[in-house]
């Protein structure tokens, strides 16, 4: 909800324009439970704020008394499929509210006919520093392109072992296609990482295409992601916007 855009517009208007010029419509925002700049500016009902054509709605991620933070990324999306039992015969799309995703993205997963799909992210077009590319998950895949696993910190042996046929190294941004049913038991028996103390949305995904072979496909796609997770990330994120987003005309 930072405000980087034009007229003071918070950075999540332009990853919901994408979404919304790809025909997306139907929206569930995971929020935290003393969230209020969302539904201050967003609409304060629980489900359909009209929002420029879009229906936005909340799912509440708590956190549990006994701990500090919240429970992860595969918890934040079991609470958004829990608030959406009306989605259950179907499919959605889910991706990260830091990263704007352009509509082509939208469109590639919409336009896939696999079961699931993720984009899979050439590291070349991405326009980071090599420290923070190396944190991003390199997918591995079989010889028709469906996913085996996201393999997160690899050792440079595994790199190597890792690249595609065309020498590339790809990468997760997070954004995927996911049918309801598949990913729901994977969300709710994923293990804490013991770590990080959190159930991960990429250790549910490696769950899920175990359970269901070849029903994830990988899409390639060399561009950048635009990326609001540091505070060094707002000067360069503002100018992006301004070049490319002047006006959204919904």
């Amino acid at each position: 909800m930072i405000n980087l855009g034009e007229g003071g517009r918070p950075f999540l208007d332009y990853g919901l324009y994408n979404l919304h010029q790809a025909g997306v419509r139907d929206i569930v925002i995971v929020a935290g439970e003393r969230d209020t700049s969302l539904r201050s500016y967003y609409g304060a009902n629980d489900r359909d704020n009209e929002f420029h054509g879009l229906r936005i709605s909340y799912a509440i991620q708590r956190i549990p008394e006994e701990r500090e933070k919240p429970m992860g990324t595969a918890d934040a999306l079991l609470q958004a499929l829990v608030s959406r039992p009306d989605w259950s015969d179907g499919d959605f799309i889910v991706c990260n509210s830091d990263n704007l995703y352009s509509i082509r993205a939208f469109l590639l997963l919409l336009e896939c006919d696999a079961p699931n799909a993720l984009l899979d992210y050439d590291r070349s077009g991405l326009e980071f520093d090599a420290a923070r590319i190396a944190q991003f998950g390199i997918t591995r895949k079989d010889n028709h392109g469906f996913l085996l696993e996201i393999v997160e910190k690899p050792s440079i042996d595994e790199l190597e072992r890792l690249r595609g046929s065309d020498g590339n190294l790809r990468v997760s941004m997070n954004i995927f296609r996911l049918n309801y049913s598949m990913i729901f038991e994977a969300l709710k028996n994923c293990p804490m990482n013991p770590v990080r103390q959190e159930k991960e949305l990429v250790a549910a995904v490696t769950t899920m295409v175990r359970l269901h072979p070849k029903s994830l496909k990988a899409i390639p796609l060399k561009e950048h992601v635009p990326d609001l997770t540091f505070k060094e990330d707002i000067a360069t994120t503002s100018e992006f916007l301004r070049k490319n987003f002047a006006v959204l005309d919904w």
